[in-house]
């Protein structure tokens, strides 16, 4: 028994120094794969289709202001102002999913980046616990204008295809800089569900929500240092 409790404590204090060494170097590296990216592609195998896999790292100064804003529109109106957990959204979740038939979530950017970059889709509460130990983390190490450029990096934007820069030059033949308002917001209504929903050829519901997402984003303000870095 003690040689399984040392070899336990040996497991859980390696797990431990990973997570803070990983979390300190994607601070300044950029993030080329993800497990999304891995477990994506063992589906598409097991489906018997050719694996796919389009994603282009970019700097935050390469990525249109347009996209931020449709992102935080859409996702996480009060990224800037929380630690990682939004109380007043997690509120709301509580109170509504008392009466909804499917719960609705209440993640943060932070979290889903936390997620997308060290974790796996599938919803447990183990998942949860450890996306909330990575949020922790990132929010720790990582400045804001890091975690949302990660984000935007990695976020899965259809099928095969990750990232802003990938999607947008497979769906609008254009680079992330140049992303339009209105393209922008198209992308950002896709996010819920990228296997379902597309950017490339929108349904009429996705048309509507392109229209909510662009009013929304006449509220985001960015900080200056989102055009700097």
């Amino acid at each position: 028994m003690k040689k399984i409790f040392r070899f336990l404590i040996k497991i859980i204090l390696f797990l431990f120094i990973w997570s803070i060494v990983s979390v300190i170097l994607y601070r300044f590296v950029p993030v080329y794969f993800t497990p999304l990216m891995g477990i994506r592609v063992v589906e598409q195998v097991a489906d018997g289709e050719r694996p796919k896999v389009k994603h282009k790292w970019v700097s935050s100064g390469n990525i249109s202001d347009n996209m931020r804003r449709a992102v935080l529109a859409s996702e996480d109106q009060r990224f800037f102002d929380h630690n990682g957990f939004d109380r007043v959204e997690i509120e709301k979740a509580l109170k509504e999913n008392k009466t909804r038939k499917r719960p609705r979530g209440a993640s943060t950017i932070s979290q889903q980046t936390a997620k997308n970059v060290f974790l796996w889709p599938r919803s447990s509460w183990f998942r949860k616990g450890a996306e909330a130990y990575f949020t922790v983390l990132i929010e720790l190490f990582w400045s804001k204008e890091r975690i949302l450029t990660v984000y935007l990096n990695s976020m899965e934007t259809g099928n095969g295809i990750y990232g802003v820069e990938a999607v947008a030059r497979e769906h609008f033949n254009t680079t992330a800089a140049k992303l339009s308002a209105s393209q922008s917001a198209l992308v950002a209504a896709t996010l819920p569900n990228p296997l379902r929903f597309s950017s490339k050829s929108p349904s009429s519901y996705m048309m509507q929500r392109q229209s909510y997402i662009l009013r929304q984003m006449r509220n985001v303000q960015l900080p200056p240092v989102s055009k700097k870095k």
